[in-house]
């Protein structure tokens, strides 16, 4: 299995934060059988992502991204896999309920925008992301897995260890 990291975020490009996520995923990656082909920085630009997780598909059969999974205008990630596997983002009435009672533990309502990261697309799945609001995903379609992971690594450490790993390495093993 071959594959791609996508560090996400223009907070990275300028500068302002250093991408340790993809050098401790690289890390990881040969235990599991999986060859990393190359490392992306990319901004938050709808096209641009888009377009590099199409290009990626060609050529890989796998992606990770880590970053963009947030509430805000520039999160995008969640945007750029639909538009690169043509599918359409709905909410997922469950998963509004657990980012609503993550807000509510927290005595907070949930804003408004937040509601975003509840959205997915028909070949995703949701990774649960019990160390912050935005869950992940899993994404399988035509022989291909793109996996988006929060940025802050005090969510994408463990949800990859405890979700991604091992399913990546049940499918490397061929155990599923």
């Amino acid at each position: 299995m071959q594959a791609e990291i996508f560090a996400i975020g223009t907070e990275l490009l300028m500068g302002e934060l250093t991408d340790a996520n993809s050098a401790w995923l690289a890390a990881r990656l040969p235990a599991l059988g999986i060859e990393l082909r190359r490392v992306s920085l990319l901004g938050d630009h709808l096209t641009t992502l888009s377009d590099a997780m199409a290009q990626a598909l060609q050529g890989v059969d796998l992606i990770i991204t880590t970053g963009g999974l947030g509430p805000t205008q520039d999160d995008l990630t969640r945007e750029a896999m639909a538009a690169a596997l043509h599918e359409t983002p709905t909410v997922h009435a469950e998963t509004l309920q657990v980012i609503e009672r993550y807000f509510q533990q927290r005595g907070r309502d949930m804003p408004a925008p937040n509601i975003k990261q509840a959205h997915s697309i028909p070949s995703s799945q949701f990774l649960p992301n019990p160390y912050g609001s935005a869950p992940g995903w899993w994404v399988e379609k035509q022989g291909k897995i793109l996996v988006a992971l929060p940025g802050p690594p005090a969510e994408m450490h463990p949800m990859w260890d405890e979700q991604v790993a091992p399913r990546l390495s049940q499918i490397a093993t061929g155990s599923i």
